[in-house]
């Protein structure tokens, strides 16, 4: 078993191709980890922004050694509950978000996210974090920017006996549509500068 960090695949989509084809992006069969990991190659690359997956934190029991050059992981485990899937900072504000994705077409199930991710959201917010869910509805093909503090409201509400799945019309209302592109693939960042906006106008 070899274990490597998520890097998301490389877009090679030539220039005629884009020309022709600029923001369709559903028959390529990304993933939203995918999807998200090219997005921020690009805001990196363009100084925009510095924002990556984090690695999951595994502890290696067992290693073989076939090969004096290649060793090859038999046994891990996960050390501890990872928290969120991406984090960085973007004009001096902390980011951190969830990415999730379903083939449901009408709700989104709560069961996707952890008790312990809604918590660090809940953490992050309270020192002025940037903090949302990406949800992707693979096939309808939208996307969806989510803000922490609505996701944690809806959690707290259907831990006392409410909805257990987030209503499409409910994230339609709630959260920001983006529309996949070609530089970047999901232009987050556009979100990312409202809920700025939105965190200034609270705490002034």
């Amino acid at each position: 078993m070899d274990i490597k960090y998520p890097k998301g695949a490389t877009l090679t989509a030539s220039s005629s191709a884009a020309a022709k084809r600029p923001t369709i992006f559903g028959d390529r069969g990304m993933t939203l980890e995918q999807e998200i990991n090219e997005s921020n190659t690009y805001y990196r690359k363009q100084n925009l922004a510095v924002i990556y997956k984090k690695p999951t934190p595994i502890q290696i029991v067992k290693v073989d050694y076939p090969k004096r050059s290649r060793a090859v992981i038999r046994e891990a485990y996960f050390r501890q509950a990872s928290t969120t899937d991406y984090n960085g900072v973007y004009q001096g504000y902390y980011i951190d978000f969830e990415a999730k994705e379903t083939r449901h077409k009408r709700s989104f199930p709560l069961s996707n996210f952890h008790e312990h991710q809604i918590q660090h959201l809940a953490n992050c917010l309270q020192q002025q974090g940037i903090c949302f869910a990406i949800i992707k509805f693979v096939t309808l093909q939208r996307y969806f920017v989510l803000p922490a503090a609505v996701l944690i409201d809806f959690w707290q509400k259907a831990s006392h006996g409410g909805q257990k799945s987030l209503p499409l019309h409910f994230i339609e209302t709630n959260s920001f549509e983006i529309k996949a592109g070609y530089n970047p693939i999901l232009p987050y960042l556009d979100i990312c500068r409202q809920l700025i906006k939105l965190t200034g106008e609270h705490h002034g």
